[in-house]
């Protein structure tokens, strides 16, 4: 049974499926990773619009969401 599922996986025929699984995998990881934490996703979000805003104002942004997170996780 398991060199039948082997011989399927590694048949070119059925890559794109392969690959549809792997990628769709990573993507849902992908998600609940980003989601799993309130604190995450809130610093996460505030990266948004850094390519959008000064330096200066991007990187006092980044600092007290990095400060936030680190306290939370204390």
């Amino acid at each position: 049974m398991l060199t039948e599922l082997w011989t399927w996986i590694l048949d070119l025929g059925n890559s794109k499926t392969v690959a549809l699984l792997i990628f769709f995998t990573t993507y849902v990881g992908i998600v609940i990773y980003v989601y799993s934490s309130r604190k995450r996703s809130e610093r996460l979000e505030s990266y948004r619009n850094m390519p959008l805003m000064d330096e200066d104002d991007a990187d006092r942004r980044v600092k007290a969401a990095e400060a936030a997170q680190a306290k939370g996780e204390k």
